[in-house]
């Protein structure tokens, strides 16, 4: 769905085992920053780092809390062309207007945020849709950046 990520940066949200962002850098993408506030999740996704042999300065993992990771991003500047996003299903609702707020000033003009999640409480963020697809009771929605104050990025 996402073709070409040569030389694109990644942000994995609620990473788990980081299974979106290390299938990005194995397809091209130069740089992947993975977060996990589960301590046995994080420890897991460290194990899996180390044994891809994929080099610190392609991976970071910020074991913290996604709210928390967001704002520090989005105060360092930090800008992703690449956003996965894929919350506990329970926690849609609480994650859309969050989510919303803080997405717009951590993409690139090019950033794509891919979403997934319950398609019965499907997560709602406020940009642009390019793609939406379901499987099973899974939505896969892929937003776009349409943020002037962006382009200068």
């Amino acid at each position: 769905m996402l073709g070409d990520v040569e030389g694109q940066s990644a942000l994995d949200l609620f990473a788990g085992t980081g299974a979106l962002g290390i299938e990005a850098l194995s397809r091209g993408a130069a740089r992947a920053v993975f977060v996990e506030r589960d301590e046995r999740a994080a420890r897991v996704l460290a194990a899996n780092l180390a044994e891809l042999t994929i080099a610190p300065e392609q991976a970071e993992l910020r074991h913290a809390n996604a709210a928390g990771v967001l704002r520090g991003a989005c105060e360092r500047g930090e800008a992703y062309d690449l956003i996965f996003i894929d919350p506990p299903y329970g926690e849609a609702d609480r994650w859309g207007p969050k989510l919303s707020a803080r997405l717009p000033a951590l993409m690139t003009p090019r950033a794509r945020v891919i979403a997934e999640s319950d398609r019965r409480n499907p997560l709602r963020i406020e940009l642009p849709i390019a793609t939406e697809r379901r499987y099973g009771d899974t939505s896969i929605t892929i937003h776009t950046c349409t943020c002037p104050d962006q382009t200068a990025r």
